[in-house]
């Protein structure tokens, strides 16, 4: 049987999610150029895809002409024009389940990526716990393509060069510094949040460096509130959220020195760039296979163990256990202050 020439990834959301998977597909392209891969996906992540020569992206409506069971076949039959030969389920859900029964049905080959359920209730149970780390997500979705017939290495990635700033970017942040640091104070669920006081010391001992530009990343009127106040009356931070759009945003990332961020989305997009990052873990860990891509254990602080031996409760953070509200409380902020000026 040939190798297919065009295979069609499917991965809906979310943010995070989706930017895990775009090493994945960099690393694909340059093994395989000759390969076209078709993305599916919310339009809004159109532009991580950006720098993926032979990756066409296409956006799904999940509002109108693809909602519900019949928007589903009729994604289908839009798929189908564009002489699909394979099919990579990067998110393995109901909706791209279907999807894919429907180009096996057609005949093409398909192939899923197993989430490793088993393992990672294992690392999170409060019994009985096996406390070692999973296979990445990475690791996933490299053996999905496997799974097709392709290899990818993902030993020495690429990136994207760092992006020129537009005047508008450049009018926001100044261009009085000599180090670029973002902040992504905000997660999905709470108990992935530092809490704010604490974020507030980490901010304005950061602050006191004014060799240092302090960015503020986030998203919604309740977001932009809590920067604000985090930004204080500091000359170098600036909240950055609301101000610009995404494409913008991903070229303001690839220009940071460094990116703090939760377990969260603007870990994985500051990841994706090349970008250093350092995470704050609290009921969930990098051991669940989303350590940002790339990036050393040792830029993953996690709350203490010793203290609160049930870490991590959650793959999610979407799972609270009694007592267990303030675990991020024993992440110190000197700690992260630290950890973001030791040299690179």
């Amino acid at each position: 049987m040939p190798k297919p020439k065009h295979i069609l990834v499917i991965r809906l959301s979310a943010m995070g999610d989706v930017a895990m998977t775009v090493p994945v597909l960099r690393a694909f392209s340059v093994h395989h150029p000759d390969v076209k891969i078709t993305v599916v996906s919310r339009s809004f992540f159109e532009p991580f895809f950006n720098d993926i020569s032979n990756l066409t992206f296409f956006p799904i409506d999940l509002k109108q002409r693809h909602k519900g069971f019949l928007g589903l076949w009729r994604l289908f039959l839009d798929l189908r024009k564009l002489k699909i030969t394979a099919v990579a389920d990067l998110h393995n859900v109901l909706r791209s389940q279907v999807v894919r029964t429907f180009f096996k049905l057609s005949g093409k080959k398909v192939a899923a990526t197993n989430k490793g359920r088993a393992d990672k209730k294992a690392l999170t149970r409060a019994e009985n716990k096996v406390f070692e780390p999973v296979k990445s997500m990475f690791e996933r979705h490299v053996e999905t393509f496997e799974k097709l017939g392709f290899s990818v290495d993902l030993s020495n990635p690429t990136f994207p060069k760092k992006a020129n700033l537009s005047n508008e970017i450049v009018e926001i942040i100044g261009s009085n510094y000599q180090k670029l640091i973002g902040i992504a104070p905000f997660a999905q669920y709470k108990s992935k949040v530092y809490p704010l006081d604490l974020m507030q010391s980490v901010i304005d001992e950061l602050a006191k460096e004014e060799k240092y530009k302090i960015l503020l990343f986030g998203g919604g009127n309740e977001e932009v509130q809590k920067l604000n106040q985090l930004k204080s009356n500091h000359s170098n931070v600036i909240v950055i959220a609301g101000k610009i759009k995404l494409k913008q945003e991903l070229e303001l990332i690839s220009n940071l020195d460094i990116m703090l961020s939760m377990d969260s989305g603007n870990a994985h997009i500051a990841a994706m760039l090349g970008v250093k990052v350092i995470t704050l873990w609290g009921t969930t860990h990098p051991y669940a296979g989303f350590k940002p891509f790339n990036q050393p254990l040792e830029n993953c602080i996690t709350s203490d163990r010793k203290q609160y031996p049930l870490l991590p409760t959650s793959v999610y953070g979407n799972k609270n256990v009694e007592g267990y509200h303030d675990v991020m409380r024993t992440i110190l902020p000197n700690t992260i202050v630290e950890k973001v000026k030791r040299p690179t």
